[in-house]
């Protein structure tokens, strides 16, 4: 079900146990060859994909489009809020469902820079309601919900980059007119951090010049649709876990 497609009257009338999936995502550079809208397309395109499977299983919002997204200001195109100003965005998003009296509430998210706020969000919204042993409070990017292992061996990265190899080959299954060069031509930029374990404070600009990071030049639109299968439907087998849980218990 999608929350805009519908009336208010018909929103009152749902089950509150019904998931809430908020769609959190960017507007930002992605290197030379993909759109500044990359996060929030691929985002929207699994929302479509899982929207259609669940039904009325789980209601979604309007995808979020602003995201943190600081590291990337030095690239022009980027629009950011700030850290704390968008963990407050995050907490007045799931505060407007929570008041209403839905109780499940999940942050999809379709953006590196948002995994940090969206897990100080729904800690934070926990604290505050922690007499409320019915709410589950979630945040979780869309590509840890599926294996990479069921994305073939022919994948060179195992994990999500920044305009990589997963997200050029969902943009070129997606809009391939938006894909700019030839993108075989492109050179591999380490994910490394440097210093780990620790954490290393970075911008975008520390770690590459081009504004990619990962191995861009191996991807292909039928890799972009096997990556689109795989984290639609590790979306909607989440989300029906999310509809499924007992109401009170920790797992």
């Amino acid at each position: 079900m999608l929350l805009t497609d519908m009336t208010w009257p018909e929103i009152h009338a749902l089950d509150k146990n019904v998931p809430v999936v908020i769609p959190i995502a960017a507007v930002e550079q992605h290197g030379h060859h993909l759109p500044v809208a990359t996060d929030s397309m691929l985002l929207a395109e699994v929302v479509r994909r899982a929207e259609g499977a669940l039904g009325n299983r789980a209601l979604f919002a309007p995808l979020q489009w602003l995201g943190n997204s600081h590291h990337h200001t030095d690239f022009p195109g980027t629009v950011s809020a700030s850290p704390r100003l968008y963990l407050d965005l995050l907490c007045e998003l799931a505060e407007s469902f929570i008041r209403h009296g839905f109780k499940r509430i999940l942050f999809l998210n379709g953006h590196g820079g948002n995994t940090t706020p969206g897990k100080q969000a729904v800690f934070e919204l926990r604290q505050k309601y922690r007499e409320r042993t019915d709410l589950l409070l979630l945040s979780c990017p869309y590509w840890d919900l599926a294996s990479s292992e069921r994305l073939g061996q022919d994948f060179v990265q195992k994990q999500m980059g920044h305009a990589c190899e997963w997200e050029t080959s969902m943009i070129l299954h997606l809009a391939p007119n938006l894909v700019a060069g030839d993108v075989s031509r492109l050179q591999p930029v380490s994910f490394d951090y440097g210093f780990e374990p620790a954490y290393r404070g970075w911008t975008t600009k520390d770690r590459t010049a081009t504004g990619h990071i990962g191995s861009p030049q191996f991807a292909t639109a039928e890799k972009g649709e096997r990556l689109f299968t795989a984290f639609s439907e590790g979306t909607v087998a989440f989300v029906g876990s999310v509809a499924e849980w007992e109401g009170t218990a920790w797992i």
